[in-house]
């Protein structure tokens, strides 16, 4: 029960030093860190120019634990992009804080911000991915990757099956018309070895044969105002995704194969004149995406460690009156592992293409980028 709490969290198969308190209690101590060098070449009417920044995109503190058979907790400090574009001295600040009440492995329960339980993608452990990183497209425009709430979750026949049901704050705030609960719900099914955690994982680097498919909807009445300035037209946001994930050991290395499908919707509310709409939502809140994304990994260590390559695809198309936002990116990339996921180098190449560049965000313009990811897990 102990080690479910744990991956619970993050999914981690790694541990760092353990305190013991009474006869059940404990406190556990990690440490995670992501150093990127990413440079961004953009070549357009608009911008003709590069951009190098070094950073940390993710810089972690987590304290973990349990106080007794039924009851433990989680907690993560973070202080994650900084120097990113030059925004040194990043705040630190709680990511996670949630505990945990595990009555039988079919019932349990989350209270506190933790990880919202909408897409898969999000799911998986930042620290223990496939890819580079995630697709935005897997945030959701409302609470982003956490919320504070609870969520009553549990696996059955088996641990096949999992289910999960969140209720949360999701949208507030002052242009928010009305104060109503976000509801997500979740459920997967696993074909092969079962996925038994709340957090996913983005490769199991051949150590499971894992088919899963999974499906899950989310929705806030009343979360935004079509008419801003006149406070009318209260627009219900709700969102769906499904998703697929498949790794499967060979003698020849290990395939990984991920897919997912989102739409996310606000009514319409972001169609109408921009001097009425709410600019403070989300482009994502009207919008369709998927991504694809396939991994192979050498069986045999080459050098010092083992050899991880991968491809993906992401694509997004937003229900806007102009295509700004509407992106596809390819990449291609690499994970060479020296010591799992706790001591790591990846490097990809992305190709990032908008239907139509923006005549003065940069960030919206066409632009290939090379990142060089160190990751240390302790």
């Amino acid at each position: 029960m102990a080690g479910l709490v744990l991956a619970a969290g993050s999914g981690a198969a790694y541990a760092g030093p353990t305190m013991n308190f009474g006869d059940e209690g404990f406190v556990q101590l990690n440490y995670e860190l992501q150093i990127w060098s990413q440079y961004r070449d953009y070549r357009s009417a608009g911008n003709d120019g590069g951009n190098f920044d070094t950073f940390l995109r993710r810089n972690r503190i987590t304290l973990l634990g349990q106080y007794n058979d039924y009851v433990g907790f989680y907690a993560q400090l973070e202080a994650g992009g900084d120097s990113r574009y030059g925004d040194d001295d990043k705040s630190v600040f709680f990511r996670d804080a949630y505990v945990t009440f595990d009555w039988s492995d079919s019932v349990r329960l989350m209270a506190g911000r933790f990880k919202n339980t909408f897409t898969r993608e999000n799911l998986e452990a930042c620290l223990e991915p496939l890819t580079l990183d995630r697709s935005v497209n897997s945030y959701t425009p409302f609470g982003g990757t956490r919320d504070t709430g609870i969520a009553l979750w549990g696996n059955v026949a088996d641990a096949r099956m999992q289910y999960r049901v969140m209720v949360a704050d999701g949208r507030e705030g002052d242009n928010v018309p009305r104060s109503r609960p976000r509801v997500t719900a979740r459920a997967h099914y696993s074909f092969f070895d079962p996925e038994y955690f709340y957090g996913y994982r983005g490769t199991y680097l051949g150590t499971q044969r894992v088919l899963t498919i999974g499906a899950a909807y989310d929705y806030q009445p009343d979360a935004v105002y079509s008419n801003l300035p006149g406070r009318q037209g209260a627009s219900d946001y709700s969102a769906w995704t499904a998703d697929i994930f498949y790794e499967e050991p060979f003698d020849a290395g290990t395939l990984t194969l991920s897919a997912a499908y989102t739409d996310y919707s606000v009514d319409g509310a972001l169609k109408g004149d921009a001097a009425f709409t709410d600019p403070t939502v989300d482009p994502s809140a009207e919008m369709e995406s998927y991504y694809v994304k396939g991994g192979w990994l050498f069986p045999d260590p080459i050098g010092i460690g083992r050899l991880q390559v991968y491809a993906r695809h992401d694509n997004a198309d937003y229900d806007r009156n102009d295509e700004f936002y509407d992106q596809a990116t390819n990449a291609i990339g690499a994970n060479y592992y020296i010591d799992g996921q706790q001591l790591k180098l990846t490097f990809e190449i992305a190709d990032v293409s908008y239907d139509t560049e923006h005549p003065t965000i940069n960030s919206l313009r066409d632009h290939k980028q090379a990142t060089l990811g160190f990751q240390m897990l302790f």
